[in-house]
């Protein structure tokens, strides 16, 4: 059925087919098929920051940025769900076109630059689901902060969220904000993770509860820079790492239709390096919940993306690829290749 769906959604620019499919996706979870189209809710607990995933795999950030169609995707069978990223005022993101498919690569390039309707409408939307499952809600900066006030975006959306979310994560690793990457080295880094350790564990104690924090970094770092990543992470008591945001890189799409679109590039292209990031930080941080993300569209590549160090999975452009069957898929993997160790 989904193959039959995409064959109309792709006759449409990859932006409007997004908002046409999670409108889709809303009618059938008010109808009460969305469940069914996830392939059934797959049972493979597992406890990982000090909370309780009823399965290994979840949905990445970008795909519902202001959490409008949280309750439709959580009955898809996600083990969790993650929104945003989200910023304190409400930004419209680059101009269009902004988002292209790449068929052939199984790929996505976006330029996005974090549009969303802002921080306070995210959480009165997650006020008004009824999803009653993991959240994860992401956070950044809006563009004209300048990326030496960044910490205050920052924590402005940490202390908006942090009574609605399980765990939040730091965004320091989108291409489409000019400068954003740069946080994710050095003194930026331990300036703006310390900060958000400290107010994260002042908002703990006043609400009675720990909120983890998780870090996601970008695919295009060599083994020293990861190295200086891990033992920031480390340093602030960081909770867990996500692996990986999107390349910059074009060497796999060279001489394809959009292949040389500014953006971010995801989908199959990165799913070799997001799995040579996450090897590298298993070796530095043998203890730490990784998440791994990048171009898992199937159960085989969830399984190996788990192989290379990673805890727990999200999915993105193999969902848009290969829809919600996909999450079941993963997750009937994970549960299998799991129980076998």
């Amino acid at each position: 059925m989904y193959s039959f769906a995409r064959s109309l959604l792709f006759r449409l620019d990859a932006e409007t087919a997004h908002g046409a499919a999670l409108k889709g996706l809303d009618l059938a979870g008010r109808l009460g098929l969305a469940e069914r189209l996830g392939g059934g809710r797959i049972e493979d607990p597992v406890a990982l920051m000090g909370l309780r995933f009823p399965n290994r795999v979840g949905l990445a950030a970008g795909l519902d940025k202001n959490a409008d169609h949280l309750d439709a995707l959580g009955a898809l069978g996600f083990g969790f769900v993650e929104v945003g990223t989200v910023t304190p005022r409400p930004q419209s993101g680059n101009p269009r076109p902004r988002m292209f498919r790449l068929p052939g690569a199984g790929a996505i390039i976006n330029r996005m630059g974090f549009n969303n309707a802002g921080v306070e409408h995210l959480v009165a939307r997650v006020q008004a689901s009824h999803y009653d499952g993991v959240l994860g809600i992401n956070i950044g900066k809006n563009l004209t902060t300048p990326v030496e006030q960044a910490a205050d975006d920052y924590i402005t959306c940490l202390r908006k969220v942090h009574h609605h979310a399980h765990y939040i994560t730091v965004n320091i690793s989108s291409p489409n904000t000019p400068g954003l990457r740069n946080l994710q080295f050095g003194e930026h880094l331990d300036t703006l993770l310390g900060a958000l350790r400290k107010e994260g564990s002042r908002l703990d104690r006043d609400a009675g509860r720990r909120v983890p924090l998780a870090v996601k970094i970008a695919p295009d770092m060599n083994a020293e820079e990861i190295g200086l990543v891990a033992s920031s992470l480390e340093s602030n008591a960081i909770d867990a790492v996500i692996a990986t945001n999107t390349t910059v890189s074009r060497e796999a799409v060279a001489g394809l239709e959009h292949g040389d679109e500014q953006g971010g590039l995801s989908g199959r292209p990165v799913f070799e390096p997001s799995n040579v990031v996450i090897r590298e930080l298993r070796r530095r941080l043998p203890d730490m919940p990784i998440i791994g993300v990048g171009g898992i569209d199937s159960g085989d590549a969830a399984v190996a993306k788990v192989a290379a160090g990673a805890d727990l999975v999200q999915l993105y452009s193999g969902f848009i690829y290969h829809g919600p069957a996909l999450v079941g898929e993963c997750a009937r993997a994970l549960k299998s290749h799991c129980a076998g160790e």
